[in-house]
């Protein structure tokens, strides 16, 4: 059973906050107050399972980072816009708020203009996002923190109803997890709208990702402990991801064309269906491996990674427009193509070790292109061999009923 904590003091409410005495408004209209920042502070430290912490409706100036360690506690807002936790001016801590407690639900809040992530999530089990805003106010700038919400090395994970805008390197951001539910989200002006990296088992679904660099990335990079595969990217609106790269220079998301749709890189066993995929500049779809990003690879890569993409299906989504002014490394390829590049867009790496790569296009009249990144993209060419489909297709995720109460989808 859970208990709800109400006494965060007599600064709970912005209507008791004259009554208390010393809160101060800043020109923003945002509540500073010591008090409360302490308060809250307390509570989230002193939870135990079952507990609900409750934030009034309010904007709220913080000075520092934001931190939980118990588990089975919820944290929970009054909405979305209605309460508001601001970090602009923070003067300790990088993250809104770091949680490592197990069955953690945060739902109905903001966070604004942190130094680094928003809202980070490390090593825990059955996290749940709901209905959480991240975004940097002044727009989309290198300067902003990298990821919005940051689940990372989570078993279980849903993500739904959020809103993530202006992050430096992903808004949605699923690191090394597995059994991941991503739906219902809007993500705008990130680099990376939503990104599954070295995770398994994830269905991302019913988001809009739109004037981002990139909308949905499915990435497995080197040198990190778990390898992922087996996403399916359904029922999204990927639409118009044409925003400049204001990722930092040298990090992995800064190589990511503008005009990118959803871009498979290094990671297998993906489906891309039933979506719809509008007016992404270089490509609705680009699948590429490790080898044609312009990472860093002078530390090497680890004999066990696996560069390539495999057992790739594309199938049953809605292409309009897209490909008419590719950017980065595929500038000159439309010029080579002679007109707008297709809608799928592959690298043409391929693991030697195997007969087929299995990049498999069967939607429609959309074409692939075989870019011919070994022969340094000198003879591009559209690729008909692609016809093909997987013996089995991936199954549904299912998360525990405790994380899915309280959802209008199961």
């Amino acid at each position: 059973m859970r208990r709800t904590i109400a006494t965060l003091g007599c600064t709970l409410t912005l209507a008791l906050l004259a009554a208390c005495g010393g809160p101060k408004t800043d020109a923003q209209g945002f509540v500073i107050d010591a008090d409360f920042e302490k308060n809250l502070q307390a509570k989230l430290l002193d939870a135990k399972p079952g507990d609900v912490v409750e934030i009034p409706a309010g904007k709220y100036a913080l000075g520092r980072s934001l931190s939980l360690t118990g588990s089975g506690v919820t944290v929970k807002g009054a909405g979305i816009d209605k309460t508001i936790l601001s970090f602009a001016n923070a003067s300790s801590g990088a993250e809104g708020m770091l949680v490592t407690g197990d069955d953690f639900t945060i739902q109905d809040l903001a966070f604004e203009d942190t130094k680094g992530d928003a809202l980070k999530i490390n090593g825990t089990k059955n996290a749940v996002m709901r209905r959480v805003r991240a975004e940097w106010t002044g727009g989309s700038k290198t300067t902003n923190g990298a990821y919005g919400l940051y689940p990372v090395q989570v078993t279980n994970v849903l993500i739904e109803k959020s809103v993530v805008k202006g992050a430096s390197d992903a808004g949605i951001y699923v690191g090394q997890s597995s059994n991941i539910i991503v739906r219902d989200n809007r993500a705008e002006g990130n680099v990376a709208g939503i990104e599954i990296e070295n995770s398994s088992h994830a269905d991302v679904y019913d988001n809009i990702a739109t004037n981002n660099a990139g909308g949905i990335l499915v990435f497995n990079m080197p040198n990190l402990p778990v390898p992922g595969s087996k996403t399916r990217v359904y029922k999204n609106q990927v639409i118009a991801n044409n925003h400049d790269n204001f990722g930092a220079k040298g990090s992995a998301v800064s190589s990511v064309p503008p005009g990118s749709g959803v871009i498979i890189n290094s990671n297998d066993d993906v489906e891309i269906f039933d979506n719809d995929l509008k007016d992404n500049k270089t490509a609705n779809v680009i699948i590429s491996s490790y080898y044609s990003t312009g990472f860093d690879t002078k530390r090497g890569i680890s004999a066990a990674y696996d560069p390539y993409p495999e057992n790739i299906y594309v199938t049953g989504n809605r292409f309009v427009g897209g490909g008419d002014a590719p950017a980065g490394r595929f500038t000159a390829m439309k010029a080579l193509i002679g007109g707008r590049l297709p809608d799928v867009l592959w690298d043409g790496y391929a693991n030697p070790k195997l007969k087929t790569p299995g990049i498999c296009v069967q939607n429609g009249d959309a074409k692939l292109l075989n870019a011919d990144g070994p022969g340094k993209f000198a003879h591009a060419r559209i690729d008909t061999t692609v016809n093909c489909a997987p013996s089995a297709r991936l199954p549904t995720i299912v998360l525990p009923d405790a994380m899915t109460r309280g959802s209008s989808k199961k």
